[in-house]
C-alpha cells in the first residue's frame, strides 16, 4: 500500500481536489431528495427512525403478533398527559384546574393533519379524559345509567369534588384515570401513527402555555420519547462532535505545537465521516439511533492512524530535515501495522451484521466501511497534506532528543522509560496483578444485568425523565404491556363438530328438526371449519322459516331451534364463562402482588362494574355473576354505553380471546421480563379451568424481545470477529504465538471494561454491547503497533534488554499520545443530553486507557518471559551465543 501513500505524496493537490469532490457529491446525493423530494427519482430523502420496534426484522414472529393484536384490539400508541395540583386542597379537583383539563381534552380531539392524502393525528373517540369516559350508576333495579363523567366543567368546588368521587367508584379510571391521592389525573392521547407524536406533544404544549392556574403538566409516552430522542440526536451530532474534534484539536497542538501540521488528522475525520454517513443515507437506510452514533466511532479510529503518523515524523523530522525522506521512512516502518489495525477494526464492526437487530446490522456495516474509508484517507491525504506544507514552515520542528538516547528530555518520555523498566523487571508482580484485577473483573462480569429503556435514554433531569417519574410515582404506571388469552384446545376434526351439531339438532320437534338436519345433512364438511358462520346460517334459515309460518306449534319449535342455535354458538365464547373470568381476575391479583404491575384493566372489571350497577350500586355485588347468561347480560348492558367501542379493546366479538391491559411503573426490561416469568409461574402453579394459551405484546415487551436477541447476536458476532481477527494476526505475524500474543490487550480490555460496568451497577444496554466492537479496534490496534515495532528492533539489538528502550522510545511515545488524543478529546460528550452518548464517551476513554495499559505493560512483561521462544530466529546473527535472559544480564531482577 506504500504505492498509495507515493501517489498521495507525488500529486498532493489532485489528491485533495478528488476527496473534496467526492464529498460534495455525497452531500449534493443527500441533501437534493430530502431538501426536493423526487429531484433524484432513484434515492430516497434523509430519514429519521427511533422506534424500538424497528430494532427487529419486520418478519420477527413477536413483532408480527403484535401489530396483528394492535389490528384485532384496535389499540393504538398514546401520548400521556400527566397534571398535577399540589398547591389546591382538593388537588387536581377544583373548577380551575378541572376548566383547563376540558380545554385541553377538547383541543387534543381536535388535532388532525392531512399528510400523503389521508388524515393522521388524534384519534378522538378512543381520547381517555374526564370529559370523554362514561360515569356508570345504577339507576334503579336492573337499570344501569351511562352519562358522560364531566360533561361540562364544573361550576363549584363541590362539583368537581364529584367528578373525583364518581371516577374512583370505576376500576378502569381509579389509578389510572385519576391519582389515588387525587393530586393528578392524566389523559391518555390515542395517535395514529407515532410519527405524529411529537406533533401533538408539540401542540399540547402550546395550548397549555395558555393555561393560568398552579397546576403542572408532563407529556410523556414511549412515541414521544422516541421522537423527542430523534429531535436531539441531530442536535447532538450537531455539538458534542465538533467539541469533540476541537479539543483533540487542542492536544494534538500540545503534543507537536505547529497548528498547520495538526490540520490533516482533522480533515481526515471529517471527510470519512462525511463520506460514511452519505453513502449510508444514499444506500437508502434511515438514521436510527445506532447509525447516528457513527461519526463518534469513525472520528477516534480515523484520528488514530494519523497521530502515528505525526508521532512518528515529529520524532524523526530533525534527524533527515527532509520531508520526503522522512516521510518515507515513516510510511514503511507504519504502512503494514496502519493497514492490519483498519482491517482487524473494520471486521471487528463488520462481524455486527451477524447480529439479528437490523440497525445494529446497518451500524457495523458502515463502520466498517468507515475504517476502510479513515484508513485509505489517512495514508493518501496525510502525506499530501505534508507534502503541500512548505519546507520552511517545519523549521525546528521536531523531537529534540534521538530516539536511542536513554536520556529523555520529556515528561511523558522519561515516564515510559521508566514504565518499560518496570515492565521488564516487575514481571512476576504483574502477572499477580493482572490475575487479582482479572478476577474481580470476571465478578462483576457475572453481576451484569441486562436492561434498557428508552426513557433512560434522556438525563435524569430531563423533562421526558422528570414526567415519567412524577406520573409512575402518582398513577397505576404509564408503562403499557398486553397480555392476551386464547382457547388453548386444538381445532376440533370437523366431523367430530358435524356429528355433535348434528346429535344436538335432533333433539328438536319438528318441523325445525327435519328441515335443519336436511340443511345440516346438504352441506360439505369444510363448512364446518367456519363454525361461527355455519351456524349464523343455519339460525338465518330458522328465522325466516319462524317469519314464514302461521302454526303456533311450528312457530314455537323454530324459537327452541333458535335458543338451541344460539346455545352451540356460545359454547366457543370461553370468556363470557365465570369460571375463566375468575381465573382472569385470580392472575391479576397475583401480578399485584409482584410490585412491578400497578394497575391492571381487564374483561372481569367491566362486567363486575356492571353488575354491581345493576344490582342497586351494593359493593357486595361487584364481582362475577355465577352464570354465562348473567356475564352476557352485564355486556350488553355496557355496550348502551357513549363508547361501546371499548369492550373490544379487552375481547374480540366471537369473545374467544381476550386481553389484560397492565400498566407498569417502570419500563425496564428487566422488570417487563419479571412480570413474564411470574405470568408463566401463575399458569404453571394454577393451571386454568380450560385450557388457555396466552402471548405478551406492546413495545415494553417489544423491547425485551429484541434486547435478548441483541445479546445473543453481539456474543456470536465479537466471538467470530476475535476468531477472524486472532487469524489475520496469526497471518502478518507468520507465528501462532505473536498473534495470539496481540490478543491479550483486547482480553484484558473487554474482561476489566465489562466487570467495571457490572460492578458499578451500569445497565448492559445497546451502546454497552457494540463496545466489544469499538473495544476489539483499538486494543488490537496498539498491540499490533507495539508488537511489529518490538519484532523490527529487536532484529538491531543484541538483547531484549536493550531493545525495551528503543521500544519504549518513539513507538511507545506514539502509543501514548493517541490514548491521550482521543481518550481525552472525546470527554465532551459527557456533557451530552443523552445517555447513549454519555455513555460512548466515558467508554471509549476507559477503552484507550486500559487497552494503552496493557500494551505498554502487560505486554513488554510477557515478552520478557517468553523471550527465548519469541524471538527465536529474530536475533543478530553475532549474539546467537550471547542469549541472555535479561534477569541475569547485569544483574538485573526479573
Amino acid at each position: 500500500m506504500l504505492f498509495l501513500s507515493r501517489k498521495g505524496a507525488e500529486r498532493p493537490k489532485i489528491t485533495f481536489v478528488l476527496a473534496g469532490l467526492t464529498s460534495l457529491v455525497l452531500i449534493l446525493l443527500v441533501a437534493l431528495p430530502t431538501i426536493f423530494p423526487g429531484s433524484i427519482p432513484v434515492l430516497k430523502p434523509l430519514a429519521i427512525d427511533t422506534d424500538p420496534e424497528n430494532m427487529l426484522e419486520s418478519d420477527e414472529p413477536a413483532r408480527v403478533f403484535h401489530n396483528r393484536m394492535k389490528r384485532e384490539f384496535a389499540l393504538y400508541d398514546m401520548v400521556v398527559v400527566g397534571v398535577i395540583n399540589t398547591d389546591h386542597p382538593q388537588g387536581v379537583f377544583n373548577v380551575q384546574t378541572l376548566r383547563n383539563v376540558y380545554e385541553l381534552a377538547d383541543h387534543a380531539g381536535k388535532l388532525q393533519w392531512e399528510k400523503d392524502g389521508s388524515s393522521e393525528g388524534v384519534i378522538a373517540v378512543d381520547l381517555i379524559a374526564p370529559s370523554t369516559v362514561d360515569n356508570i350508576e345504577q339507576a334503579g333495579p336492573g337499570t344501569v345509567r351511562f352519562e358522560w363523567l364531566m360533561p361540562a366543567p364544573p361550576a363549584t368546588e363541590a362539583e368537581a369534588l364529584a367528578v373525583a368521587r364518581k371516577a374512583r367508584r370505576i376500576p378502569f379510571l381509579d389509578d389510572t384515570l385519576i391519582s389515588r391521592d387525587g393530586k393528578a389525573l392524566a389523559l391518555y392521547i390515542p395517535i395514529t401513527s407515532k410519527d405524529v407524536s411529537y406533533e401533538v406533544a408539540s401542540d399540547l404544549r402550546k395550548k397549555i402555555d395558555s393555561f393560568s392556574g398552579k397546576e403542572q403538566y408532563h407529556i410523556t409516552g414511549l412515541p414521544v420519547a422516541q421522537d423527542q430522542f430523534g429531535l436531539e440526536m441531530f442536535k447532538q451530532m450537531a455539538i458534542s462532535a465538533p467539541m469533540a474534534m476541537l479539543l483533540i484539536f487542542g492536544l494534538m497542538w500540545l503534543f507537536f505545537r505547529h497548528v498547520r501540521f495538526i490540520v490533516s488528522p482533522m480533515i481526515v475525520a471529517m471527510v470519512a465521516v462525511i463520506d460514511t454517513m452519505g453513502l449510508l443515507v444514499v444506500a437508502g437506510n434511515t438514521i436510527h439511533i445506532m447509525s447516528s452514533m457513527i461519526p463518534i466511532f469513525i472520528m477516534p479510529i480515523a484520528v488514530l492512524d494519523s497521530v502515528h503518523i505525526l508521532s512518528e515524523f515529529f520524532d524523526l523530522y530533525p534527524r533527515y530535515k527532509d520531508r520526503a525522506k522522512t516521510l518515507k521512512v515513516v510510511m514503511e516502518d507504519l504502512n503494514t501495522p496502519m493497514l492490519f489495525t483498519s482491517l482487524t477494526t473494520g471486521v471487528g464492526f463488520a462481524s455486527l451484521a451477524l447480529t439479528p437487530i437490523p440497525p445494529v446490522q446497518v451500524f457495523g456495516i458502515f463502520v466498517g466501511i468507515g475504517v476502510v474509508l479513515a484508513w485509505f484517507l489517512t495514508i493518501t491525504l496525510v502525506p499530501a497534506y505534508i507534502m503541500m506544507m512548505p519546507e520552511s514552515s517545519l523549521e525546528g520542528f521536531g523531537s529534540t532528543h534521538e530516539i536511542e538516547d536513554e536520556q529523555t528530555e520529556s515528561l511523558m518520555s522519561r515516564f515510559l522509560v521508566k514504565t518499560g523498566n518496570f515492565s521488564f523487571n516487575r514481571v512476576k508482580l504483574i502477572f499477580i496483578a493482572v490475575l487479582l484485577l482479572g478476577s474481580v473483573a470476571v465478578y462483576g462480569i457475572t453481576r451484569i444485568q441486562i436492561n434498557d429503556n428508552p426513557v433512560k435514554w434522556f438525563n435524569s433531569s430531563h423533562e421526558i425523565r422528570v414526567a415519567d417519574r412524577e406520573l409512575n410515582k402518582r398513577f397505576g404506571g404509564t408503562y403499557m404491556a398486553y397480555l392476551t388469552l386464547s382457547p388453548g384446545e386444538d381445532e376440533k376434526d370437523p366431523a367430530v363438530e358435524f356429528s355433535t351439531i348434528k346429535q344436538k339438532l335432533a333433539d328438536l320437534p319438528q318441523p325445525a328438526r327435519a328441515s335443519l338436519l336436511q340443511v345440516l345433512d346438504s352441506s360439505a364438511l369444510e363448512d364446518i371449519k367456519d363454525k361461527k358462520a355455519f351456524i349464523a346460517s343455519l339460525t338465518e334459515t330458522a328465522l325466516d322459516a319462524q317469519d314464514a309460518t302461521d302454526d303456533d306449534a311450528a312457530w314455537d319449535a323454530w324459537d327452541e331451534a333458535l335458543l338451541t342455535l344460539g346455545a352451540i354458538a356460545q359454547e366457543g365464547e370461553i370468556f363470557k364463562r365465570p369460571e375463566v373470568l375468575g381465573y382472569i381476575e385470580r392472575l391479576e391479583e397475583s401480578l399485584q402482588q409482584t410490585g412491578l404491575v400497578g394497575k391492571s384493566n381487564s374483561l372481569p372489571d367491566i362486567v363486575k362494574t356492571v353488575h354491581r350497577e345493576l344490582l342497586l350500586g351494593k359493593e357486595e355485588e361487584y364481582r362475577i355473576p355465577n352464570t354465562p347468561a348473567a356475564v352476557a347480560q352485564t355486556l350488553i348492558t355496557y355496550q348502551n354505553s357513549h363508547r361501546p367501542q371499548d369492550l373490544w379493546h379487552f375481547v374480540t366479538p366471537d369473545y374467544r380471546r381476550t386481553n389484560l391491559w397492565l400498566q407498569l411503573k417502570s419500563g425496564d426490561n428487566i422488570d417487563m421480563n419479571a412480570v413474564v416469568n411470574a405470568v408463566d409461574r401463575f399458569f404453571t402453579e394454577q393451571p386454568p379451568p380450560v385450557p388457555l394459551n396466552y402471548d405478551w405484546f406492546g413495545l415494553t415487551y417489544i423491547n425485551v424481545v429484541w434486547q435478548q436477541k441483541m445479546v445473543s447476536g453481539m456474543m456470536k458476532a465479537f466471538l467470530s470477529s476475535f476468531l477472524i481477527v486472532l487469524a489475520m494476526m496469526i497471518f502478518l505475524f507468520r507465528s501462532f504465538w505473536w498473534g495470539l500474543l496481540s490478543m491479550v490487550p483486547l482480553t484484558v480490555t473487554i474482561v476489566v471494561i465489562y466487570g467495571i460496568i457490572g460492578l458499578i451497577g451500569k445497565d448492559y444496554d445497546m451502546p454497552v454491547a457494540i463496545l466489544s466492537s469499538l473495544s476489539l479496534g483499538l486494543a488490537v490496534d496498539y498491540a499490533i503497533h507495539f508488537l511489529a515495532r518490538s519484532r523490527a528492533m529487536r532484529k538491531d539489538y543484541t538483547t531484549w534488554k536493550k531493545t525495551v528502550t528503543a521500544v519504549f522510545g518513539e513507538p511507545a511515545r506514539s502509543i501514548s499520545r493517541n490514548v491521550i488524543v482521543i481518550g481525552v478529546g472525546f470527554m465532551p460528550l459527557l456533557a451530552a443530553p443523552l445517555m447513549p452518548y454519555k455513555t460512548v464517551g466515558v467508554f471509549i476513554s476507559a477503552i484507550l486507557l486500559l487497552a494503552g495499559a496493557a500494551t505498554l505493560i502487560l505486554l513488554p512483561a510477557l515478552l520478557t518471559f517468553f523471550e527465548k521462544p519469541l524471538f527465536r530466529g529474530l536475533m543478530p546473527i553475532e549474539s546467537a551465543t550471547l542469549e541472555l535472559s535479561p534477569q541475569k544480564e547485569e544483574g538485573e531482577e526479573q
